[in-house]
């Protein structure tokens, strides 16, 4: 399995009731033998431009892994779901996520040292 990350535009009229919209993405992603790892709601926000008609959308993101055929099927069930207006499914470079994960080890370190040179 493989590790993607998801992004998910949701119909800012759902911003109260977003849990079915949730649920439904991590249906799907289960449905087809994946595996969520991460799950993030950064609440409501401006979009860039109008998509469908609509000025503001729910981001909602997603760490998740996958079997090789379940992307293609999970994109395919998104494009026809009226609570979504948007997605992105992307894979991560595992060389990326090593890297990352040795900055983010390395950060504390360099935080210490930047207040002791104070």
């Amino acid at each position: 399995m493989r590790d993607y990350e998801l992004t998910v535009l949701v119909h800012p009229d759902l911003e109260m009731n977003i849990e079915p919209a949730t649920i439904k993405v991590k249906e799907l992603v289960e449905k087809h033998g994946g595996k969520i790892v991460a799950e993030e709601n950064e609440g409501k926000k401006r979009l860039a431009y109008p998509i469908k008609k609509q000025d503001y959308a729910v981001y909602c993101f997603y760490t998740v892994q996958l079997p090789a055929d379940a992307p293609s099927k999970i994109e395919s069930a998104l494009n026809i779901t009226d609570e979504i207006i948007r997605y992105l499914l992307v894979s991560v470079d595992p060389r990326k996520a090593k890297y990352e994960a040795k900055q983010a080890e390395r950060k504390p370190h360099d935080e210490d040292d930047k207040e002791g040179a104070e």
